[in-house]
């Protein structure tokens, strides 16, 4: 009964990202320039290379690249963080202890805590990481797809934070 009621609570928290995601995207417009790259040029990229790696992330999760909403993927891609629901939730607050400010991620950060709150112990976790890595939050992504990802995530993390993402 409990397991059922946290998929429920689970399905609602998905269906809200996916809808609010929509108005944000919108917002984004206004905000930043979206990638001039697709999927298919991003595959194109050595294999060990972040543009190759993100395009991996997407063809695994079976997404599609939404404009000025990459960055969004691209910290899936860095922190190794999944896309279940309490993997956006964590990646969030790992976001959040490096330093990111955004009315969408404060958002997530209440609904999820709230709505999942048997992961606590995984958000605080990789909120630490967060507060512990080197700030990207920031970086322009677009800029660093031919970079090895495993360079870049050297530069982010160290070896123990390395580690825990693995784990996360």
């Amino acid at each position: 009964m409990q397991s059922t009621f946290k998929n429920i609570r689970k399905q609602l928290l998905k269906w809200i990202f996916e809808n609010a995601q929509i108005h944000y995207v919108r917002y984004l417009k206004k905000k930043r320039k979206a990638w001039n790259i697709n999927k298919n040029k991003l595959l194109q990229y050595p294999k060990e290379s972040f543009g190759y790696h993100y395009a991996q992330f997407l063809e695994k999760n079976n997404f599609k690249m939404i404009p000025n909403f990459e960055r969004h993927d691209a910290y899936h891609v860095i922190t190794g963080c999944g896309s279940k629901v309490e993997d956006e939730i964590a990646m969030q607050y790992l976001c959040l202890g490096n330093g990111k400010r955004s009315l969408n991620l404060i958002g997530i950060l209440v609904l999820g805590t709230i709505l999942l709150p048997d992961y606590w112990k995984y958000y605080l976790k990789a909120y630490s990481i967060g507060k512990r890595a080197n700030q990207f939050y920031n970086w322009d992504f677009e800029k660093i797809l031919d970079k090895n990802l495993c360079d870049i995530q050297i530069i982010i993390f160290n070896k123990t934070q390395l580690n825990k993402l693995k784990i996360l």
